[in-house]
């Protein structure tokens, strides 16, 4: 299939290429041009947030699947299904399962759990997103597939509040901090599985006016991930466990994604996906995550960035709810 990718090179859609490429289709990224893409791929050069960029690249080409990696805004969702109307035979849309219903009032969550997010704009916007795919689907029959990823990581992406800030404090011996009482329910899934089931999706008439999140089925205290990042470095860690709402106070950079997302507890009904794609299944258990972060990072000293302000707020937090 000939596949139009917007983006195409971050942390989750660098996979989805990658894969795109090995399955034989034929694959287009539009970026800004920035980064080097792999073999078998051309480039467009546009950008995202731009749509006469995105049709002065595309010219009058048309695709059998446009993935967009780059949206983030109503008005950028607009924009595509003004230009990919009559294109493209699939438009799949990545959402963010952080649009579910925050608190969470049933696990576990399902495609039809209520979209309601008040503390977080970002899934907030998703939402408005996906209200216009629905309603170009069901007036005009866009041809739109809502994908909801839930905290999908790579070797370079670091679950833990701080990056690799917190990472550098468990390996000197520090404590770190880790939100609320540890024990609140999260779901980590790796990009390469996530991949999978994204381009599994393809021209899959199933899928079309569905929305579908993709997550691993395992799950995992805060807790329980900050030892399994500390396992490969070699240490226990020392956790200070501070109320969501300090942290927030603290950091108030932090506090959207942690009181509209991370602060509640997550399990996900992967049925659908499944159903969608026969076979598919989440095969990296985070323990193995885990260590290619960590050796990711150990493998280059300049990927290891300490933030101090950040370090800074880790230690006053500390003196002030560490026992």
């Amino acid at each position: 299939m000939r596949i139009l990718i917007i983006g195409g090179t971050g942390n989750i859609s660098s996979y989805v290429t990658a894969l795109a490429v090995e399955r034989a289709h034929d694959v287009t990224v539009l970026n800004r041009g920035q980064s080097t893409l792999p073999d078998g791929v051309r480039g467009l050069v546009g950008d995202a947030g731009d749509p006469v960029s995105i049709e002065k690249a595309i010219g009058s080409e048309t695709f059998d699947v446009v993935a967009n990696f780059r949206s983030f805004s109503p008005q950028q969702v607009a924009d595509d299904i003004r230009i990919f109307t009559g294109r493209t035979r699939q438009y799949l849309y990545i959402s963010s399962a952080s649009a579910y219903q925050k608190p969470i009032a049933r696990l576990p969550i399902v495609e039809s759990t209520p979209l309601r997010n008040p503390f977080w704009q970002y899934s907030r916007d998703k939402i408005a997103s996906e209200d216009l795919l629905v309603a170009a689907y069901r007036e005009a029959g866009f041809p739109m597939t809502i994908v909801r990823p839930s905290h999908t990581y790579g070797p370079s992406l670091i679950p833990l509040k701080g990056g690799w800030t917190a990472l550098q404090r468990i390996r000197d011996g520090r404590p770190i901090v880790v939100h609320g009482d540890g024990t609140s329910w999260w779901t980590l899934t790796h990009s390469r599985d996530f991949a999978r089931a994204f381009v599994g999706l393809f021209g899959n008439p199933h899928a079309i006016g569905q929305a579908v999140h993709i997550t691993s089925d395992e799950s995992l205290t805060w807790d329980e991930i900050a030892r399994l990042l500390a396992a490969p470095l070699g240490r226990e860690p020392e956790i200070v466990h501070v109320p969501s709402d300090a942290i927030a106070r603290e950091v108030p950079a932090m506090g959207p994604g942690l009181i509209g997302d991370k602060a509640h507890s997550v399990l996900f009904d992967n049925t659908l996906i499944k159903q969608l794609v026969p076979g598919w299944v989440a095969t990296t258990p985070f323990a193995e995550g885990a260590r290619e972060i960590v050796e990711w990072y150990l493998a280059d000293a300049a990927r290891q960035k300490v933030d101090a302000d950040l370090d800074a707020a880790f230690d006053r937090m500390i003196e002030r709810y560490g026992s």
